[in-house]
């Protein structure tokens, strides 16, 4: 059931969000909350700190069937952060620290256990300060954390304003962008249900698209994502190991991309054939452009092109580059410019769960996508997705998933940068917090984000006539020499032709290939 859509509700809601709180790092633009408050979006969050050291702690997952929580399991957590003496990003009023958060629902919790305990209350705290404790206390907090996410979306589900908007005023004074991993995905998740909840999340998703960054700025975030985390190399890497080996007899290839970006999955590939026994072939690359790759660009999809070519010249590799520069939604075969007889090559990389499906509207651009490429006879077609269940979905399923999904996401950066790291907020905010908000907010054609598992694809594909192409030795080899320079929580897993990168006990990203 959707959120009531009575004006009194939501006049009523509007004037609850409103309400001063102590601490609120909004994801909102300051315009929506205070339209007298002309402050930037994202302000400076600090000096960048040490590493901090790093301990295992018990972690609690979330089924995304029913929304219980699971055994806990090892989990990777920094320990105690060593703050720059001039770091002036902290909350105002209240730590960033969950443990150190005092709210209604803490004395209610407190008032449980003294009535429950009785004076055995004493000795469990004398416990519970010893530092042998500090582990499974934090994983406690953690997971306290966790049910009251899951209630507060549960609440919504069910139409329940009084509840929702009494564990949002709760949750408020217990996330932060600077805190663990469920701290800050708590966070950007509290601003998805209250957008949901006031009936307002295509609105908020769009004024938060106005808000960006400078194109070099965010530039800078995706570039520092795609360094820190494996899984844009994890999923260029197999795609160009396959491709390598599709056209390992051929003199020429064109590869169509139907998200190009900033084109750096081709020049690792133009390298390697450019030291292909015999020669190189002749490559040409058709681009096809998005809105968000050309923002961070600063400019067209030529950019793309002169950088590609200037590649290939050093490496003395006969080079040909065709802009598109539409939609992938609305690319046809003769935007394509495919010639008689020459060995293609399609790469789909995070792009087809951006495609509408059947369950959006009238046209189905997913199976419409693939029967056009099917249609051109391609040598091999590489696939590379989010290993997520979110298009189809009700809400509250589809909150579990994402919570599961994007908390494996948050706990591996927090590996690789320090939570005040003022470069890793960004990061999330900007190409991480807005997936989530449109997730969880948006609906119908407004939700873009429609991820599916490779079952899913799998059938797709098959629909569409393809058959699986079996990925080489070699690739899987690649990839596990990549992992070598990544923290050891990250996994590699073949299963059925596939190779599925995860964090721990979580796939997360999924490569295979088609012909």
């Amino acid at each position: 059931m959707r959120p009531s859509q009575n004006p009194e509700d939501i006049e009523k809601f509007n004037m609850f969000y409103n309400q001063p709180v102590e601490y609120q790092e909004s994801f909102f633009p300051p315009s929506i909350n205070n339209p007298n408050n002309n402050q930037s979006l994202y302000a400076d969050h600090g000096q960048q700190t040490q590493f901090s050291a790093l301990k295992p702690v018990q972690h609690c997952y979330v089924d995304s069937s029913t929304g219980n929580s699971s055994e806990p399991v090892s989990d990777i957590c920094p320990s105690e952060m060593h703050h720059s003496p001039d770091d002036t990003y902290h909350s105002s009023g209240n730590s960033s620290c969950f443990t150190s958060d005092v709210t209604d629902l803490k004395h209610k919790l407190r008032e449980l256990e003294t009535a429950m305990l009785g004076p055995d209350l004493e000795s469990l705290e004398s416990y519970n300060n010893t530092p042998s404790a500090a582990a499974n206390q934090m994983s406690s907090e953690s997971d306290k954390l966790v049910e009251m996410l899951i209630a507060c979306a549960k609440a919504i589900a069910e139409n329940n304003l009084i509840t929702a908007e009494w564990l949002m005023s709760e949750l408020r004074s217990v996330v932060s962008v600077c805190g663990s991993p469920i701290q800050r995905l708590g966070a950007y998740m509290l601003e998805g249900l209250v957008a949901r909840l006031a009936s307002s999340g295509s609105s908020i998703y769009k004024a938060l698209r106005c808000k960006e960054p400078t194109s070099v700025e965010l530039f800078s975030y995706m570039h520092l994502l795609y360094e820190i985390c494996p899984y844009f190399k994890f999923g260029y890497l197999s795609a160009n190991g396959a491709i390598v080996d599709a056209v390992k007899d051929e003199n020429s290839i064109h590869i169509i991309d139907f998200q190009i970006a900033q084109g750096s999955q081709w020049i690792t590939l133009i390298h390697a054939l450019a030291a292909r026994p015999g020669g190189p072939p002749r490559i040409r690359i058709t681009g096809i452009d998005d809105s968000t790759s050309a923002y961070a660009r600063g400019g067209g999809i030529e950019i793309v092109g002169r950088r590609l070519s200037s590649v290939a010249a050093s490496c003395n590799v006969p080079f040909e580059f065709h802009p598109v520069a539409a939609s992938c939604s609305d690319v046809e075969i003769e935007h394509l410019k495919v010639r008689p007889g020459e060995p293609l090559a399609v790469n789909f990389a995070l792009v087809l769960h951006h495609m509408p499906d059947e369950n959006v509207g009238t046209q189905n651009h997913r199976g419409r996508l693939l029967r056009m490429v099917k249609s051109l006879s391609p040598k091999i077609v590489t696939l590379i997705e989010q290993e997520s269940n979110t298009n189809t979905t009700q809400f509250f399923p589809r909150f579990l998933e994402t919570l599961n999904y994007y908390l494996s996401v948050f706990e591996s950066i927090d590996v690789a940068l320090p939570r005040d790291h003022k470069q890793r907020i960004n990061v999330e905010q900007h190409c991480l917090a807005r997936e989530i908000v449109n997730i969880l907010a948006c609906e119908g054609a407004e939700r873009v984000e429609r991820h599916e598992l490779l079952e899913r694809w799998r059938s797709r594909f098959f629909m569409a006539g393809f058959k699986p192409y079996p990925l080489s030795s070699s690739v899987n080899a690649t990839i596990k020499t990549l992992l070598d320079n990544y923290y050891e929580s990250y996994t590699l897993d073949e299963r059925n032709g596939a190779l599925y990168l995860g964090w721990m006990n979580r796939d997360l990203v999924a490569s295979c290939a088609w012909k």
